[in-house]
């Protein structure tokens, strides 16, 4: 395994900035997320929580940072949030921390929903 940086840019505003650390397994996903093809943005990063749960077996934490996502991006956030809360269930540590922006109100009840549907803890952390 190997780690998954991918940066945003001016040309690619809507895809949002991934960081994936295999040596500490903190995976930080930020910016926004509105791309067509969604789930071939984030196959690879499915498959890369797939294996770490699999192979690595060490504390996983999540950061997610999007200021925005779209339908499609939110079905694959779940699916990444299934997967973790079956590792969770399993024995494996994990974390996820939402953060947010305390003037977007909308944010919180999506994060609440995700807890819904995934059944995984989120911690809401507000950006300052």
């Amino acid at each position: 395994m190997e780690n998954i940086t991918l940066q945003s840019s001016q040309t690619t505003p809507y895809f949002p900035e991934v960081n994936f650390n295999i040596s500490n397994g903190i995976c930080e996903i930020s910016g926004e997320s509105y791309m067509e093809e969604t789930y071939k943005f984030y196959l690879p990063l499915i498959n890369w929580i797939k294996n770490y749960t699999k192979e690595v077996k060490k504390k996983l934490e999540l950061n997610i940072k999007l200021i925005y996502l779209n339908t499609s991006s939110t079905k694959c956030i779940l699916d990444i949030l299934e997967i973790l809360k079956d590792y969770k269930d399993k024995g494996g540590n994990v974390a996820v921390n939402w953060y947010y922006d305390k003037d977007d109100p909308d944010m919180i009840d999506e994060v609440e929903d995700f807890e819904v549907e995934s059944g995984m803890k989120i911690d809401l952390i507000e950006i300052k």
